[in-house]
């Protein structure tokens, strides 16, 4: 007899193909907006019809994009050892990105972060058992603003084995970062065979790829550096309302990217993700621990596992301010939503107050709770 694995599901079948069809039919008759001179040119060598930036894209064009993209991943850490493999409903976690604020562990304040916050960060880790990828977690200001994007992978491959997401603020700093990637490995042969980093790609919502990040996708794509799409509609204000709206959106955004990435290098590495999230509209923030923003999240999910993509998400994360009641409720719902989704990477751990702020002692309560997650998910042994 089997073992039974715990799984959570929130659309059938039915709705799959409908929003995956609706997804379609928004980049063939609204289309998409694109920036980048790059991105252009691919289309337009394809013959796809467009006025002005406005590119729309033909559902044939999409089916056969689909159809290249690589349906697993792994990813192998700075001595090239293989770490993760991305695919199916393998589930991993790794520090939420790009917070620009410190919860000082010492003094309890909240505070700008420092390179000797994200070295420690990094350090600690590379020690937590079930965090079993970094990131460039921490934006910190006592660099120019020139290196940010690049001085955090630096510090963080200097302090930490794992691999690691991170992505550019600047179009200039893809082949500066891709050099600190092939110090680690042989040649660039070596460093495709073996990626160890993850590069985000953020879509503007609604509807519009921006001239840095359709840049950094077609340079990760034609150097084979897996991209992750990092989609991030706001129900209620740059989505639809309702969820499953958003959710459409975020499948139009996402395929998108699919044919950028893979009209700049056919079997390009590429990742459906998001993080998406509703609007408070009396407060004027994106609770990323609301029930809505998590089903929105578990929605997008299975729109990739549809598609037989591998599959990212931002969760396991809290709105509080500090690693109190709140953090943990909402930090472990999401982790444990995210890990019976089958998440293949989920970003979050770590994270308050509105994905603006990192906080080491969050990040270790979280790797505890994801010890339990995949103790969960192991099932009931025989």
């Amino acid at each position: 007899m089997g073992i039974l694995r715990p799984r959570i599901n929130v659309l059938d079948e039915e709705h799959k193909i409908k929003i995956f069809n609706e997804a379609k039919d928004i980049l063939e008759n609204l289309g998409i907006f694109l920036e980048n001179d790059d991105a252009k040119e691919l289309f337009n060598n394809e013959g796809v019809n467009h006025e002005g930036s406005r590119y729309f894209i033909p559902s044939d064009l999409v089916d056969r994009c689909l159809k290249t993209v690589p349906n697993e991943i792994k990813l192998f850490d700075r001595e090239g050892k293989e770490h993760i493999t991305l695919a199916n409903d393998n589930v991993h976690y790794d520090p939420g990105s790009a917070a620009i604020l410190y919860l000082d562990e010492n003094t309890g304040t909240t505070r700008n972060a420092f390179e000797k916050d994200f070295v420690r960060f990094s350090k600690v880790v590379e020690h937590l058992k079930y965090i079993e990828a970094q990131s460039t977690a921490i934006v910190y200001q006592d660099v120019p603003n020139y290196a940010q994007d690049w001085h955090r992978l630096y510090i963080a491959l200097t302090n930490c084995y794992k691999p690691v997401v991170t992505g550019t603020f600047r179009k200039e700093s893809f082949s500066i970062m891709k050099e600190l990637l092939l110090s680690c490995r042989l040649s660039e042969d070596d460093l495709a065979r073996k990626p160890l980093a993850i590069f985000d790609v953020c879509p503007s919502p609604p509807l519009k790829w921006s001239d840095l990040t359709s840049q950094s996708l077609i340079d990760a794509a034609k150097s084979m550096i897996p991209s992750e799409f990092v989609s991030m509609p706001l129900a209620g204000a740059s989505a639809p309302i309702s969820l499953i709206g958003s959710i459409t959106q975020h499948s139009a955004e996402c395929l998108a990217g699919v044919v950028i990435g893979q009209l700049a290098k056919t079997g390009a590495p590429l990742i459906w993700g998001g993080s998406p999230a509703i609007l408070d509209m009396k407060q004027g923030t994106t609770p990323m621990g609301a029930i809505e923003t998590m089903m929105i999240n578990l929605g997008d999910v299975e729109m990739g596992k549809f598609l037989k993509m591998p599959t990212h998400a931002y969760m396991s994360l809290s709105d509080s301010k500090v690693p109190d009641a709140q953090a943990g409720f909402e930090g472990g719902m999401g982790a444990l939503l995210a890990g019976l989704a089958g998440i293949n990477m989920i970003s979050g751990p770590g994270m308050l107050d509105f994905e603006s702020t990192q906080s080491i002692e969050k990040l270790v309560m979280d790797n505890e709770i994801v010890g339990m997650v995949k103790r969960l998910l192991r099932g009931v042994e025989d």
